[in-house]
């Protein structure tokens, strides 16, 4: 991929706020220009392909070089395995937006679906709750979240970039943003779910009867008379609160934390980057487990496979990566901040950072607990006769095989 436009994508993607886009606009412009007079990309491999005269998308060419011209070793059919968020309806709210990545956007997550959803500073993600469990990782700011478990007993805490919570399916929550805003992702253990299906409290209140309404309360059918209609609701402004709310309940506060603190995790720090695993070991609430990976210049997350489907979204920089599906085939995909990928469960793959600065990302799964398994360390630990069999290789290769995972190399 052209260099230049992966440090225009790499910066736009560090700046996150508004006031750090404003501060990267002249490099971004000088660069833009750089790259309108770059060589157009086309699709040729060596002395295979051919010049492509148009028309075409030039820009998403050059953010896909191994779509346009395939490495030799791709091979055979597989589905698309990238979707960015850039491609995705956004629905505006007067207190923010958000948009979705699901099935109907990217086929091949079925069992997953995402949301990127920004709330400006004080906005509210009114009370709500889900049929599907909802994850989520804090992106930049802050914002309080509060929940209820099925014994009464509430929950309210702040977090901050970073940070991740987990509502299990039915417990109702809120999320409000601080004084800084706040944007985050969420993910959703089914492929189908619709942001547009969450059950709302607004919308509960209007479709009960006020008698019912006052009945339940015990107060007068008067007190339901200005409502709020939920067209409103969903994402409003609001007033940010100031500290961690704290309300009685005589049940007192719920023991179980739905939130996880990045700073609670410590790092596997490799030569090549580092890795943050948070699973139900450390964050015993989820159902759902993730690892956040850095990859330095240079460097690739190992060749590896899991026995559950992975779900990637690309935080920072730039990454190649190449999915082999068994039965000789295999395909070759580019991702960039803002992206999604997709990995079906067994398929062997590796992530190799592409560009000058580090690679971001996560893996999240829809199991409570992370497993992955090493190609490299299981060649190692396996009797060297079988694999020298198997693969011809010479013993320089076996004697550099390691015993334990090497996760970046």
């Amino acid at each position: 991929m052209d260099t230049t436009r992966r440090h225009i994508i790499q910066t736009i993607a560090a700046a996150g706020t508004a006031a750090g886009l404003a501060s990267v606009v002249p490099a971004v412009a000088a660069d833009a220009q750089t790259v309108a007079a770059a060589p157009v990309p086309q699709p040729q491999r060596g002395d295979v392909g051919g010049t492509d005269p148009g028309p075409r998308n030039v820009e998403i060419d050059r953010q896909n070089p191994d779509l346009l011209a395939a490495p030799s070793t791709d091979a055979g059919d597989l589905p698309n395995l990238k979707f960015p968020f850039s491609l995705a309806h956004n629905r505006l709210s007067s207190g923010g937006w958000a948009r979705q990545i699901t099935v109907r956007e990217f086929p091949v997550s079925t069992d997953m679906a995402g949301v990127d959803m920004r709330l400006n500073p004080g906005a509210v993600r009114e009370l709500h709750w889900h049929v599907e469990g909802e994850w989520a990782y804090m992106l930049n700011g802050s914002a309080q979240i509060t929940c209820l478990d099925a014994n009464g007993r509430n929950f309210v805490d702040n977090v901050n970039v970073g940070d991740m919570w987990f509502f299990p399916s039915a417990a109702p929550h809120s999320i409000q943003a601080l004084s800084s805003g706040c944007e985050f992702l969420l993910v959703f253990n089914n492929g189908s779910f619709s942001e547009n299906d969450t059950f709302l409290l607004s919308d509960l209140f209007a479709h009960i009867p006020q008698s019912v309404l006052a009945k339940n309360f015990g107060v007068s059918q008067n007190n339901f008379k200005n409502l709020a209609e939920p067209s409103t609701r969903y994402i409003y402004s609001g007033k940010a609160p100031q500290g961690s709310a704290r309300v009685y309940d005589p049940y007192g506060a719920s023991p179980q934390s739905f939130s996880y603190h990045l700073s609670s995790n410590e790092a596997i720090n490799l030569k090549g980057g580092n890795v943050h695993i948070i699973d139900a070991t450390t964050f015993p609430v989820t159902a759902i487990s993730t690892a956040i990976v850095t990859v330095n210049p240079g460097y690739m997350r190992e060749i590896h496979w899991h026995p559950h489907n992975e779900w990637q979204y690309y935080l920072e920089g730039t990454a190649r990566m190449t999915v082999f599906a068994s039965d000789g085939t295999a395909r070759t995909f580019d991702y960039q901040a803002g992206d999604v990928g997709y990995v079906p469960n067994n398929d062997a793959h590796y992530v190799e950072n592409t560009g000058q600065t580090p690679l971001r990302f996560l893996e999240v799964f829809n199991t409570p607990h992370y497993q992955d398994f090493s190609l490299a360390q299981w060649m190692g630990v396996t009797p060297s006769w079988l694999v020298q069999q198997d693969l011809n290789l010479p013993q320089q290769v076996m004697n550099a095989l390691p015993k334990t995972k090497p996760i970046i190399v």
